[in-house]
């Protein structure tokens, strides 16, 4: 008798913790829904030219502004719609993914890349490397960004290649920053003093003890970053030195969509409503990398 009741309150006494497990096993209904909106977002990228239904760039006049299906005089061939040259407005935005992804990869890729050195280098070594370094730094991020990427695009000439070429200049001293703060803490750490008492070279430290301790942080915040490079071509684009038209990208179809806006307002809804919900996507998502893979976070 007395041991089942010893049972019944170790049972009770474990009713808490089972409710934590159980909540904690629940999906969480954010980032599932970012990662589904990432998914179709990469899911044009790299098949787009197979689920366009018209080609992006050839119009037909004779179907010039058709509104999207819903609407008096739509066209069943043309879900969401027309623009001003009878360009399929769907088959745009598929194209527009694919020209966004090239250009955020890239762009996060080489800013990962080089930024993360010139931080790793910045912070290990410190002294005057680190003064030098970090000046320069805060003399490129003084300039505001889109400004300065006006300045680089107009006089690379407008292209997609000089976009990416942009996108990483301007976000590299974001990511060397980073880089080389979380690489002034590392160093400081025990295990990276015993490693210099037992004799470790520094490139043994570097490769053993710093730069594998980099990667959450660095995942992190390209997962972020990649929201403002999408943001930045969009602009680039809509102010007419980003992608050259007849090349689908949103910021593009915004712009000549605007002088339609009160009577075809479609033109402009569209990419907008893309732009908007993969910053918001990408912003959620972000958020729950960050708690998953920061350890301070993970304490709490």
């Amino acid at each position: 008798m007395q041991s089942s009741q010893t049972l019944t309150l170790e049972n009770e006494a474990e009713l808490p913790l089972r409710r934590n497990v159980s909540r904690h096993r629940r999906l969480d209904p954010v980032p599932v829904l970012a990662g589904t909106i990432l998914g179709a977002f990469v899911l044009m990228g790299l098949i787009g030219p197979f689920l366009m239904p018209h080609d992006p760039i050839k119009g037909d006049l004779l179907y010039k502004a058709v509104p999207p299906i819903g609407i008096a005089g739509s066209d069943p061939a043309y879900p969401l719609g027309t623009d001003q040259l009878g360009r399929d407005i769907l088959s745009r935005l598929i194209g527009g993914a694919r020209t966004s992804l090239i250009v955020a990869l890239v762009a996060i890729a080489v800013n990962a890349t080089v930024g993360g050195l010139i931080g790793v280098v910045a912070g290990y070594r410190g002294g005057y490397t680190d003064s030098l370094v970090m000046r320069l730094i805060d003399m490129a991020l003084s300039i505001p960004p889109l400004l300065l990427g006006i300045v680089l695009v107009a006089a690379l000439r407008p292209s997609l290649t000089n976009v990416i070429v942009a996108g990483a200049v301007l976000l590299c001293p974001v990511f060397a920053r980073q880089i080389r703060g979380e690489t002034l803490a590392i160093k400081e750490e025990a295990y990276v003093e015993a490693a210099h008492s037992l004799g470790s070279g520094s490139l043994h430290i570097l490769a053993r003890h710093i730069i594998p301790n980099l990667i959450p942080t660095t995942i992190v915040l390209a997962t972020f970053q990649l929201t403002q490079v999408i943001v930045l071509e969009a602009s680039l684009s809509f102010l007419g030195v980003g992608v050259p038209p007849p090349a689908p990208s949103w910021g593009t179809m915004i712009s000549e969509g605007k002088q339609f806006i009160f009577g075809s307002w479609w033109m402009v809804l569209f990419p907008s409503l893309m732009i908007g919900l993969l910053a918001l996507a990408m912003t959620f998502m972000g958020d729950w990398v960050r708690d998953r893979l920061d350890p301070r976070l993970r304490r709490r």
